[in-house]
């Protein structure tokens, strides 16, 4: 397993990210393919055998319970200090607006929470979850710097936003010396590359860390055409992601598959090498051995550039899916504008 700097930070994380939804409680979450705690145990142990030291959870993910199982793991099986953990909280709910709770102190309750799950004194890379349009991002960036230098957590990300509100974020951050983010987690892979036309160059110009999530679009790019899976047959957030365009999409898969069978591997190992030339990180859910160890694999496999093309040549855009399309909706509904400590 290949590691490499986490951007503009100075954490040291492996290629391969897990990506830990698949644990949890499920009668405390919205997936029934979600691993109970000993299964969870094995596959972040296999993890970590293969190299793996970056783990993704969120305070969402099974009410917490995805948290748990991942920070007692983690705290049996590895030293703290040579793991690099990231997980994401979500914007005040209605009855926090109601409440009067700020942007401040709710972010101050949600790293406490995801700490007191994880067992944990810090966490490496603290992410907002998904831009929230009912609370100033002043109150967010000067929240998350609070929990910067209060040592609750040493980096900063975002997932689930737009370049032009990452690069306004930054910007803030940048004018009242706040902590910027130095990671992005979006919607991003093979069949589904809508991040190219601004994310990806703006992150690079600035050197923003790239882990995307949906790595393998929920399955579809580690199997052929019409083969299934509990996941494919459970999960129908990844349905909304992409039934819409399941003919355009077959035609890249069966490119995948074309390619993985002429070198004989996986297309879990094609897919993944295609997007290790374009991010530092992405995030692989795992919940059988053969998802992480294919994931490992695509660390070291090397694509041509005419595969590369090959691959890439039967794109066609895509419209947003998903909970980037509600974002664009809420943007359009009520945007919330802030500059400095006042509201626009």
């Amino acid at each position: 397993m290949n590691h490499t700097k986490l951007g503009n930070s100075d954490l040291e994380v492996s290629r391969i990210c897990m990506g830990c939804m698949g644990f949890g409680d499920a009668k405390k979450g919205q997936h029934s393919w979600t691993l109970d705690e000993a299964q969870s145990r094995e596959i972040i142990k296999r993890g970590l055998d293969l190299g793996v030291n970056f783990f993704d959870t969120a305070i969402g993910y099974q009410r917490g319970t995805s948290e748990q199982y991942v920070g007692r793991a983690l705290k049996e099986f590895a030293k703290r200090d040579e793991v690099v953990i990231a997980t994401k909280f979500l914007p005040r709910t209605d009855e926090d607006i109601e409440a009067g709770i700020s942007g401040q102190q709710h972010i101050q309750r949600m790293v406490n929470k995801s700490l007191e799950n994880l067992g944990m004194d810090y966490i490496d890379l603290y992410i907002y979850h998904m831009w929230d349009y009912r609370t100033p991002l002043y109150e967010i960036m000067e929240g998350l710097n609070r929990v910067v230098q209060a040592g609750k957590a040493r980096y900063i990300g975002i997932s689930n936003c737009f370049a032009w509100q990452l690069a306004k974020a930054n910007a803030l951050a940048e004018q009242e010396g706040f902590a910027k983010f130095v990671s992005v987690q979006g919607h991003y892979n093979l069949i589904f590359r809508e991040e190219e036309r601004e994310m990806v160059p703006y992150c690079r110009e600035e050197n923003i860390t790239l882990t995307p999530y949906s790595a393998l679009a929920g399955g579809r790019l580690s199997k052929q055409a019409g083969e299934s899976s509990k996941r494919l047959e459970q999960d129908d957030y990844a349905r909304l992601k992409y039934d819409a365009s399941k003919e355009q999409d077959e035609v890249i898969i069966g490119r995948v598959a074309e390619l993985a069978e002429k070198r004989g591997v996986s297309m879990t190992e094609i897919s993944l090498a295609w997007l290790l030339t374009k991010v530092t990180s992405p995030v692989v859910g795992a919940t059988k051995f053969h998802h992480i160890e294919g994931a490992a694999a695509a660390v070291d496999m090397e694509l041509t550039e005419e595969e590369i093309i090959y691959l890439e040549e039967a794109y066609v855009p895509h419209k947003l899916v998903g909970v980037m399309a509600q974002n664009s909706a809420n943007m359009q509904q009520k945007p919330v504008w802030s500059t400095g400590n006042q509201k626009i």
